[in-house]
């Protein structure tokens, strides 16, 4: 029973982080529905550098900022082009998929370095999971900066006229999500299950997709959230453990994808937006064309 928790909670990390990351752009109005690319990429490319330099530190680094740089990517398309918020993340979640099974393929198999050293028998990015969700919620609820990232995610015509560069928020926020994606990813590779295999993230990036709405956008309900999931994902695995001889561990396979699906038509519903306020940023997923 101790290692389903430690583990739960070492998996309810990962989503904490990605989803966090996805939280911070659609507070500045940019859905990114490629998390599982971004998170793909982050992982394939730490595990590959971990392997080869047999540093770490490294392939977080690099996780991290390939994270960035398809964040970026993503900005360019939504933000500069004004183009297709959906239909860029679908590119980047594709792109993700194939890319990282053709470099990565070389490298399939167990990560060959010694594990990191856990805190109290867990993993130390539990507690770095706790902290990024202590400095998202202050950033965004107590500072000016805050202020202006749910400014131009509410009303970027407002926020242009105010004084608040709409650009240079939102290009701010969507390079700041894909390192958190991308980080997410590399603990996955080389934490949680350092094991490179093909498709080996198997959805996890839809599932912080869909915490974020799960959270109404709030870092705190997110995190409670992540820790129900992680909790999920490791009864799928191992379901025997605590509900033995009830389903079949495939079928519980299928049960964290299920509630999601669940949950997501749930709260696209007018009953649950009236009684329990969804915070939906007013301008999510639209592009803003600054006038004059």
């Amino acid at each position: 029973m101790q290692e389903f928790l430690i583990r739960s909670l070492d998996a309810s990390t990962i989503f904490t982080i990605a989803a966090l990351g996805e939280l911070i752009g659609q507070r500045s109005g940019i859905l990114n529905v490629g998390v599982e690319g971004v998170m793909l990429f982050g992982a394939t490319l730490g595990f590959i550098t971990a392997t080869t330099t047999g540093s770490y530190m490294l392939g977080f680094l690099l996780a991290i900022a390939i994270g960035g740089l398809l964040g970026l990517l993503h900005g360019f398309f939504s933000i500069t082009l004004g183009g297709d918020q959906v239909v860029s993340g679908m590119g980047i979640w594709i792109l993700g998929f194939g890319l990282t099974t053709y470099i990565g393929s070389p490298f399939a198999g167990p990560l060959g370095l010694p594990r990191i050293p856990s805190v109290f028998g867990l993993s130390p990015f539990f507690f770095l999971g706790i902290a990024l969700t202590a400095i998202v919620w202050f950033v965004l609820s107590r500072t000016n900066l805050g202020l202006r990232i749910r400014s131009v995610g509410e009303n970027p015509v407002v926020a242009e006229v105010s004084g608040i560069s709409v650009t240079k928020t939102r290009y701010l926020c969507v390079v700041t999500a894909g390192m958190f994606m991308g980080l997410a990813g590399a603990i996955f590779s080389l934490d949680y299950n350092p094991v490179w295999a093909y498709n080996f993230v198997m959805g996890w990036g839809f599932i912080a997709l869909a915490l974020v709405f799960f959270s109404m956008w709030n870092p705190i309900i997110l995190i409670g959230g992540s820790l129900l999931f992680g909790s999920l994902w490791q009864v799928s695995l191992n379901p025997q453990l605590l509900l033995p001889d009830l389903m079949s561990r495939y079928i519980w396979r299928t049960v964290p994808f299920t509630i999601t699906l669940v949950m997501l038509l749930l709260m696209s519903t007018r009953w649950f937006r009236t009684k329990w306020g969804a915070t939906k940023p007013e301008a999510l997923g639209q592009a803003y064309v600054k006038e004059g």
